[in-house]
């Protein structure tokens, strides 16, 4: 017998079975539906040592989403338009009920045979993570972002690219707000170019960030903007048909006087291997050193150390099976006043399986299963905690 609560997606699947053929996959203009159940054992992401909010963690939710995708060529321009709205609702904590947001536009332009490039901007609105956030208020984060990049190909063999980029996140809970913060990237790119398409290439790179509420840090106000420069080898080697190998990887030097001696600087990077042998398997794999904000009165970024492995299946034509794990080390760099301290690292661990069901090219059944784990830190005031969640979805184009 179903459970009682995830009795509404049986006429939703039964409804999207029906339907007719509609549009399919490159037509200028599709409609999408999708609804979806979740259920987290955690969902507040509530330490094992603490008690949890209303002597409960765990909760589940629906969402429902609708929206518009347009993708239109004219001549060598093509315009690309994503816009989508949803709504989310929990059975137990209900103040954090939401709406979502979420839009794209790109236009991918050419100007003759040698210049091309792109033009967009994006926009979402979506509920912020708890997993280094103790509330269980309803906290909304807002990430604006516009960009551009150009191509040249001077010559069969090289090519250079110019690229900028601003980002653009806020908080709605005013406890939050002194991690709202602009960030600008500027980079300048030279590749060159072989003939099996592989490519190498030095990126330069400057990322300018603002925060423009001070955070209270004991008795005195410190300001989190930052400045990181960095020089990287770009690798994009083809080995063969089935394996590829994209790695950036360099020098990072970033300067934030609100820590310590107000810079610090090292190795950082990713690389990244997929393989795909003659069959129904695809193999992927990634390694990862660099820096990322991190809300905190103590430390406001970690040196992020990781490593996530993945394999797709293709059981049949209809039916996908994905599964991935991540393991992830923070190192923090504690403010100017708080140094000297032991502790101030953790690890978070995640894995998930997800299966998807395509009964046509426009309609899409999935159920997916992830567990996170965090090893804490006592110094910060995070502790373990263990998450495990499932959903499920049905989704439709016409």
């Amino acid at each position: 017998m179903l459970p009682a609560r995830l009795r509404p997606l049986v006429p939703v699947v039964c409804a999207v079975l029906a339907l007719p053929a509609g549009a399919m996959p490159g037509d200028t203009l599709q409609v999408i539906g999708n609804l979806a159940y979740g259920h987290d054992d955690n969902l507040l992401r509530v330490p094992d040592n603490q008690p949890a909010f209303d002597n409960t963690r765990s909760d589940s939710w629906w969402t429902r989403e609708g929206g518009l995708i347009l993708d239109k060529t004219y001549s060598r321009q093509r315009i690309s338009v994503v816009a989508k709205l949803s709504k989310t609702n929990f059975d137990h904590f209900k103040q954090l009920d939401y709406d979502g947001k979420d839009g794209q536009a790109t236009w991918y332009w050419q100007l003759g045979n040698h210049l091309e490039g792109k033009i967009g901007a994006t926009y979402q609105q979506v509920l912020a993570p708890y997993t280094d956030f103790r509330s269980n208020e309803r906290n909304l984060r807002k990430n604006r972002s516009q960009y551009a990049e150009g191509y040249w190909r001077f010559h069969p063999s090289w090519r250079a690219r110019a690229g900028v980029q601003r980002d653009k996140y806020i908080y709605e809970l005013f406890s939050q707000r002194f991690n709202d913060r602009t960030e600008d990237t500027s980079e300048l790119e030279l590749g060159y170019m072989a003939r099996s398409d592989s490519m190498v290439g030095l990126m330069v790179r400057r990322v300018r960030g603002r925060y423009p509420f001070p955070r209270p840090v004991g008795p005195v106000a410190v300001n989190d903007n930052f400045t990181q420069d960095e020089l990287k080898l770009h690798v994009n080697w083809l080995a063969s048909g089935a394996t590829t190998l994209d790695a950036l990887v360099g020098s990072t030097r970033r300067r934030q006087p609100s820590f310590g001696e107000g810079a610090t600087s090292g190795v950082a990077g990713k690389a990244k291997a997929s393989w795909q042998p003659h069959g129904k398997m695809r193999y992927e794999a990634a390694v990862w050193r660099d820096f990322a904000p991190l809300e905190s009165t103590v430390v406001s970024y970690t040196l992020n150390k990781g490593a996530s492995i993945g394999a797709q299946w293709d059981a049949s034509a209809r039916i996908r099976v994905n599964a991935d794990a991540v393991v992830e080390r923070r190192d923090y760099n504690p403010r100017r006043g708080f140094g000297g301290l032991d502790g101030l690292h953790d690890a978070i661990r995640t894995a998930g399986v997800r299966a998807t069901w395509s009964p046509r090219l426009t309609v899409q059944v999935a159920a997916g299963f992830a567990h996170q784990a965090r090893s804490g830190s006592v110094t910060l005031g995070t502790g373990s905690f263990t998450s495990n969640s499932v959903t499920l979805s049905a989704s439709a184009q016409f």
